[in-house]
């Protein structure tokens, strides 16, 4: 194998590596966004788990994070729970950050 090779070997690793990590912050975000609003709404226990993850497979709908977003929106307003998109999408970034803490990302 040349030089060359390897190191593109070596690039498409960390290409993969770069991806399962975003992958693994992006779904913890989501499942702590799932507890978050689960709260907000007054769901507890099994039921605020069970919630999280459907906050987590509704991230599988589409790419970015609209989807996470209208469905967290959407459940609120269902509720009856008033809450700005400012504060949702602050709640989201806020999330991020200590997932990719959580995660071992830097």
């Amino acid at each position: 194998m040349s030089a060359f090779d390897d190191r593109k070997k070596a690039a498409e690793n960390k290409l993969a590596h770069d991806e399962e990590l975003k992958f693994k912050v992006s779904a913890r975000r989501n499942k702590l966004l799932g507890l978050w609003a689960a709260e907000q709404m007054g769901i507890k226990g099994e039921a605020a788990d069970k919630y999280a993850k459907e906050v987590v497979a509704a991230d599988f709908d589409e790419a970015g994070d609209e989807d996470v977003y209208r469905k967290i929106a959407g459940d609120l307003k269902k509720k009856g729970v008033d809450m700005s998109e400012h504060r949702i999408r602050r709640q989201m970034e806020e999330l991020l950050a200590q997932a990719a803490k959580e995660v071992g990302v830097k």
